[in-house]
């Protein structure tokens, strides 16, 4: 997110379209909503010490949302704001789907990874699902 891949692309987008300015681009931005997609970390009681077991995902209880990410505190991280949080809570309690909120791991103790990843089918089901629900409700709402 820090390049300007999307804005690149969404102005070449309105300029196929003829509908590029400056100020337009800057309005379909401020009118537009995102989620961006990412693997977290479930909870592993191999090294369970370095998650906050209240505060960790875990397999097979739904898509994963890690509202904040970053290091060192605030430092280079990002925070969804509460009422976007909200409106996504709002479109995935409507279509059903099972979400989770959580952090990557305690404060400072470095990401736990592995030779190989795994995944429950059940929670990339509900992910599916999930931004299935996004999509479509993002057509029909201003956020």
């Amino acid at each position: 997110m820090r390049s300007r891949f999307f804005e690149n692309a969404l102005a070449e987008v309105m300029n196929l379209c003829g509908e590029y300015s400056e100020l337009s681009m800057r309005r379909a931005l401020a009118n537009s909503c995102m989620l961006s997609s990412d693997v977290s970390a479930a909870y592993d009681p191999s090294y369970g010490s370095v998650f906050e077991k209240k505060n960790t995902s875990f397999l097979g209880r739904g898509m994963t949302f890690a509202k904040y990410t970053g290091s060192r505190g605030k430092s280079g991280s990002n925070d969804a704001n509460a009422e976007y949080i909200a409106h996504l809570r709002g479109i995935l309690e409507k279509a059903n789907v099972c979400t989770q909120t959580a952090e990557l791991g305690k404060v400072d103790m470095g990401g736990v990874h592995s030779p190989w990843e795994a995944i429950s089918k059940a929670d990339l089901y509900e992910a599916y699902r999930g931004y299935k629900a996004f999509l479509r409700e993002a057509e029909f709402t201003n956020f």
